[in-house]
């Protein structure tokens, strides 16, 4: 179901607004791939650079993003097109058909329009169906998941994905509870999980479910494997002096961004020991700032879920 009420421009707050647009500089003319569109919050950062002659294109997996491109065309004077479906599917295929961009973004993770509203069941705060897809038409929700897999593929993806200390505990009570019944909501898997760790650790770093969630979400949604994918896709699309700007918000997707870069940084893959090069390979991007942007103090206070952003840039050379 799409929102009835679309959110303020105060209320969706982009985060790290300054420094994607200091970094990506957008420039008039320019064409922008949004990856991860969402309720396009930095899209019109970007998109009020451009000028009439520049283009936008959106990807967005989530179907309900469809009435907040709708405003974005009605607000920016950019010739702008949306493509729902996987972002790096999406990409490979402009990438495919020869379009080229000045600038790609990714804004990873969980959406504000998507955890704010409960009944998409990726927020462990509120009672709703366990489902946590990105997608609302794919068809392997969270819940297929929490009762069909078996324990060691359940441990195995909360150890994972979440780095969870207390997987195999978890997995081994998600088995003993669907026994009598599937597990059908958050907040009985929450129930789940808080009796199956030990009451110190209920009291520790942040909400007990907070780990499982994210491993859940992120196996759902194949979030990882979907960003290994999207960045040589990215690459290829980008024109010399492209830049591909991506936000993570954990160390899993960090670590991705982090190594890609540094092997397009690269070049030669000739063992240390060859005295010259035979492999021909050659540098094809730069990490531009080296080390990731991180929010400052202020917009950690103004906004509590940029804490965990990092954002890495690299320019096509």
């Amino acid at each position: 179901m799409l929102p009835s009420v679309l959110p303020t421009e105060i209320d969706h707050v982009p985060v790290l607004a300054d420094e994607v647009v200091a970094t990506l500089d957008p420039r008039p003319g320019e064409t922008i791939v949004d990856g991860t569109f969402g309720a396009g919050g930095h899209a019109s950062l970007l998109a009020s650079r451009l000028r009439s002659d520049g283009k936008l294109i959106a990807i967005d997996r989530d179907p309900s993003v469809a009435p907040y491109f709708a405003r974005f065309k009605r607000e920016h004077g950019v010739k702008a097109r949306l493509h729902h479906g996987e972002f790096s599917a999406v990409l490979r295929q402009l990438a495919e058909n020869g379009v080229r961009a000045d600038i790609v973004l990714l804004d990873l993770g969980v959406s504000s329009m998507q955890i704010d509203r409960p009944e998409r069941g990726f927020s462990y705060a509120a009672d709703a169906p366990l489902d946590m897809r990105m997608d609302t038409t794919a068809p392997v929700s969270a819940r297929e998941l929490v009762n069909e897999a078996s324990e060691r593929d359940l441990t195995d993806i909360f150890r994972r994905y979440g780095e969870e200390r207390f997987a195999r505990q978890i997995a081994r009570a998600i088995l003993k509870r669907r026994r009598d019944a599937p597990l059908e909501r958050t907040g009985e898997l929450v129930e789940v999980i808080k009796q199956a760790i030990p009451a110190p650790a209920r009291f520790g770093e942040g909400h007990p479910a907070k780990r499982v969630f994210q491993a859940l979400r992120i196996e759902t949604n194949d979030e990882l494997g979907a960003l290994e994918r999207a960045l040589p896709a990215a690459l290829e699309m980008l024109r010399p002096g492209g830049r591909l700007g991506v936000i993570s918000f954990h160390s899993l997707e960090d670590r991705i961004v982090k190594q890609f870069l540094r092997k397009q940084e690269q070049g030669c893959t000739c063992p240390p020991d060859f005295p010259i090069c035979v492999c021909g390979s050659t540098p094809t991007m730069r990490a531009t700032p080296r080390r990731a942007i991180r929010p400052n103090a202020a917009e950690i206070a103004r906004n509590p879920r940029a804490q965990s952003a990092r954002l890495r840039v690299g320019t096509k050379v």
